[in-house]
């Protein structure tokens, strides 16, 4: 977890239990990640300003906790606070119930959800493109 924090990754929350990091999540304007405009599955929706959450974090022992839904929830008064009025995710959308968690680095629709997004579109069967209006 500690190489999340050097230079380089872009702008990151982190949740902390006892002082310690237990999850991360990586949010900026979606330009800050070109990979996005070079996916097939997760190319722009339209030409709206938005930010994006590209990846997720949560250490094995705060799994299942809500880890993830508070630091979407946090994503998005960091991302409102510097001017963003979408912000937009790419989880995984499972085909079943146990997923293995080094398949969803975005995260999971059923978090997203949770945390108030909807989806938008859908490139790929299990790809959601999901939005949250954060005005």
């Amino acid at each position: 977890m500690a190489d999340l924090f050097a230079p380089g990754h872009g702008p990151g929350l982190v949740a902390r239990r006892d002082g310690l990091p237990v999850g991360w999540i990586q949010v900026d304007r979606r330009a800050a990640f070109p990979r996005l405009a070079r996916s097939r599955v997760l190319r722009p929706v339209d030409a709206q300003p938005v930010w994006s959450v590209a990846c997720f974090l949560v250490d094995r022992t705060a799994r299942r906790q809500g880890i993830s839904v508070a630091l979407l929830r946090a994503a998005c008064d960091f991302a409102r606070d510097r001017g963003a009025t979408i912000l937009e995710g790419y989880p995984v959308d499972p085909p079943k119930p146990r997923y293995p968690p080094v398949y969803a680095w975005t995260g999971f629709a059923g978090t997203f959800h949770a945390a108030g997004f909807e989806e938008v579109a859908r490139h790929a069967p299990t790809r959601p493109i999901m939005r949250r209006h954060l005005v």
